[in-house]
Formats: C-alpha cells, structure tokens, sequence
C-alpha cells in the first residue's frame, strides 16, 4: 500500500517560491494499478517521486508498505528503494551494457553473486520477452524494447511497488498498448502496486483500476476509473474527458453560441448515458413527451472497463418552457446534461 498523507513539496522560498505539491492526501491500496493525470506543470512527477523520495516532501508522510519513508536514514532508504521500482519515460539504459547487463545492475549493486544474477535475470527477460536479446545492446533495440529492458530491471530486486513516470509517452500507439498489456500482465502474476503518471487518458482507461486528477499541485478528484469516465466531479475532469472523446461542437456551431438564454434562444447540450441508459431510447422518447425536436450532432458510445458511456451532443428545439421540461426528463432518467450555451432560434 501507498499512503501520501498532507504532502507537500515547495521549492524556493519567499515571493518566489513554488508550490508543486500542496498537502496531498492519496491511498493507492496494495496490488492496484492507480493512475494520476494532469496537466504539464501540475505536479504529478513531483509527487511519483516523492513516494521513492526521490524528491523530498517539505512535508507530510509518505507510507509505503506501512513503512514511513521520511524518516529512514540514507542507508535504510536505499534498502527501502529496492522494494519499489521505477521506470522512466526516456528508459534511462546503459548504453555501455548489454541487455543482461543493464537488467543485472540492481543485483550487482545489491551485491548479489553472478549465478543468483543469471537465475534472476534471465526469466525476466523471458517475462518481458526479450529472452533473444540478451547480448544485444540499447542501440540494437527499438523503444518499445528498451522499455521492456527497463521493466525487468525495475523488477529485478523483487519490488512490492512499481512507479511508471510517463512510461508510454515516447512510443507509438501500437506499442504503448503492447507495454501496457505487459504492465497489466506483472500486476496481475506478481501482485504488484503500480503507480503511473500520464497525460494520456487512454492509458487511464486501458488498465487502471483508480485515477487521480492534479491540477496546480493539489489533488482535486479521486475516483473509480469507471466514475471518473461517466461522471467527472470537476470542470477540469470534464475537459480531460471531453478532449479524450474528442466530442465538441462544430466550430461553425461554436461561433453561434450564447452564455445566457433568451425567449429567442434554444439549448446546445451535451448528454452523457451510462449504465441502462445506453441502450434506453430515451431520445425518442423525449421528443413525444415532452414535444421538442432534437437535433443530434454528434455521438459516439465507449466501452470503459466495465461500463458503457454514451456521449452526445444535439440541440433541442422548442420553446423555453418545452427545452427546460426536456432537460429536467434527462437528469431525472440519470443522464448528465451540461449546457454548453445556446443559439438563436430559427423564426
């Protein structure tokens, strides 16, 4: 288990101090995979290196494992580092050593005999699937490899924790998939806590059990992956969502749009289904109880782990009265429904 209890990382001090992490409270239970996303400069590499202390909170606690890392002396800390593995966004290999090599490096500096090495090593490198690439060199690799080296050597020293700092980041789409399914893989024949950061949402949705959302160094949603993607509790969280979706109005619609509603307006919403929903014909309904038309612009329908989320953006055409009776019909049908402004009606 990780728990960051008021955490806090502030570098400089005075007017120009910067407050990259500000008391953050986060429990990460034992054998999940929890991702933290955000935006650049939020704060969310401070805080994966916080946990390793790499980076040294200002202050706060910092348990792993029920082990309070603050307080170790150096050589307890680097004891305790052996239990948590990290692995980086640009691989961080030895471009001197081989495959082997770079793998085997914890145990030597742990001060592990050769034969124990080879008996460690060589079935991670089976795991990872480089089992043919031992003598090879970083050079030699594509980047997909290099990561899959730098997973088994995250995972040589037998780690309770594995932290991941934007590990798919630098790779195509096809093969951050292929990395993922290996990190779902060792969390699920190992056991082991994964913590990853990423800005990617795709990686949230493919393998994390939890998701947590930083902006400006404070923890500001924290939720079940499934809820996060039905239904984010902030407008940050929304944005995130919505830009993953990549569901937004036509720009020639956009240009239209109004904040505030007149007699001479009608609603641009967005509608997002989940659950019985999805499959509910909610929108024909609508149109003959509450008698307004419904112009659909967009829709699309994904799968999130366990759940269906439908997501639509329409304008509904009536009168006031008739758009408010039909807003009020599709929350009361669990549906969420967020004005996005309103246009003029055609008279």
């Amino acid at each position: 288990m990780i728990e960051l209890s008021n955490v806090s990382k502030t570098y400089g001090s005075g007017d120009s101090a910067v407050h990259a992490l500000q008391n953050v409270n986060l429990t990460i239970p034992k054998g999940t995979i929890h991702g933290v996303i955000g935006l650049s400069g939020a704060g969310k590499s401070t805080l994966i290196r916080c946990v390793n202390l790499l980076e040294r909170p200002t202050s706060g606690s910092v348990l792993v494992d029920g082990q309070e890392m603050t307080g170790l002396r150096r050589r307890e800390l680097n004891q305790a580092r052996h239990r948590i593995g990290m692995i980086f966004q640009h691989f961080n290999l030895l471009t001197t050593r081989t495959v082997f090599d770079n793998v085997a490096l914890p145990l030597e500096l742990m001060g592990e005999k050769r034969s124990a090495i080879k008996n460690r090593v060589l079935p991670l490198l089976e795991m990872v699937g480089l089992a043919d690439k031992a003598k090879q060199y970083p050079a030699q690799l594509s980047g997909g490899q290099k990561q899959r080296v730098a997973i088994a050597r995250a995972l040589a020293s037998k780690p309770n924790v594995l932290l991941c700092d934007e590990a798919t980041s630098a790779l195509d789409p096809q093969t951050t998939s292929s990395i993922l399914e290996l990190l779902r893989d060792i969390n699920h024949q190992l056991g082991i806590t994964i913590l990853l950061i990423t800005h990617e949402m795709e990686v949230v949705k493919s393998i994390c059990h939890r998701v947590s959302l930083i902006s400006d160094g404070k923890l500001v949603e924290d939720a079940e992956v499934g809820d996060f993607f039905t239904a984010p509790a902030t407008q940050l969280g929304r944005d995130f969502l919505n830009d993953f979706l990549q569901l937004s109005p036509p720009k020639e619609l956009l240009e239209r749009l109004e904040e505030s509603p007149s007699e001479h307006t009608h609603p641009v919403v967005r509608l997002t289904f989940s659950g019985d929903a999805v499959s509910t014909p909610l929108i024909s309904r609508l149109a003959r109880e509450c008698s307004v038309d419904v112009s659909i612009l967009q829709a699309k329908v994904e799968s999130i782990q366990d759940r269906t989320l439908g997501l639509m953006i329409a304008e509904l055409l009536g009168s006031h009265e008739q758009t408010q009776q039909a807003m009020s019909y599709l929350e009361a049908h669990q549906l969420q429904v967020e004005v996005l402004g309103h246009v003029q009606r055609n008279v």
